[in-house]
């Protein structure tokens, strides 16, 4: 009796871990990116709350954070980090500002010029734009449970050098709910997001201009 349990609590273990994880043929990732693309075209913007927790491989700790994100395409992006280390991070598609409130700084970058800074502002927005994904990434897409997850691994130099894969979690409706990123050297960066809306965006989300008395610095000299 108990061989037989136990041979049935197997095959009921490996059913439902094949139910989990489904891998998709090529055909099906393909159809699978214009299911999400046709549905990004009709709104071309997003805005999420997001938990992040980054592992360090010389720190003991994980490092944990809350904030919003904003994100219109092509490459407009907002991300508001709280917490006892606040920051705010804005791109209008040509430069790229980061303001930390509690020091009164700010760094200002130029972008479109093929800089490391570019190549990190992709990473950075790789679940929010998977526009031209197939360009910088292998691509590989599994069925998990109600929804999907893609693994992406880069294609480019530059984009090998901030990270060695990238996971994006989808549900049922496309909508992003969790991404994994690992780094080269093994650090490690876990984003949940939650409340996604799709409603319009104003502009000035991606404008900064920095407040009175901040101290602007350009660390690449542009």
């Amino acid at each position: 009796m108990i061989s037989k349990f136990s041979l049935l609590a197997s095959f009921l273990l490996l059913a439902f871990s094949g139910l989990q994880a489904e891998p998709l043929a090529p055909p099906e990732v393909k159809a699978l990116l214009e299911r999400i693309r046709a549905k990004r075209a009709g709104a071309p913007q997003v805005q999420a709350d997001f938990r992040e927790e980054k592992t360090v491989r010389l720190m003991n700790k994980p490092i944990r954070s809350t904030g919003n994100v904003w994100f219109q395409e092509p490459a407009k992006f907002r991300r508001e980090v709280e917490g006892n280390s606040p920051s705010i991070t804005v791109s209008n598609g040509r430069e790229l500002w980061i303001y930390y409130p509690k020091f009164k700084s700010a760094e200002h970058y130029s972008l479109g010029k093929r800089s490391p800074l570019d190549a990190g502002l992709a990473a950075l927005t790789a679940a929010l734009n998977l526009q031209n994904v197939e360009s910088n990434y292998h691509l590989q897409a599994s069925r998990e449970g109600n929804g999907y997850e893609l693994q992406l691994a880069p294609r480019n130099p530059s984009l090998k050098r901030l990270l060695e894969s990238f996971t994006i979690q989808m549900n049922a409706d496309l909508q992003v709910q969790r991404t994994v990123m690992v780094q080269p050297k093994g650090d490690r960066v876990v984003m949940e997001y939650s409340n996604e809306s799709r409603a319009p965006i104003e502009p000035s989300k991606f404008e900064f201009t920095p407040p009175a008395g901040t101290d602007v610095t350009t660390p690449l000299g542009r």
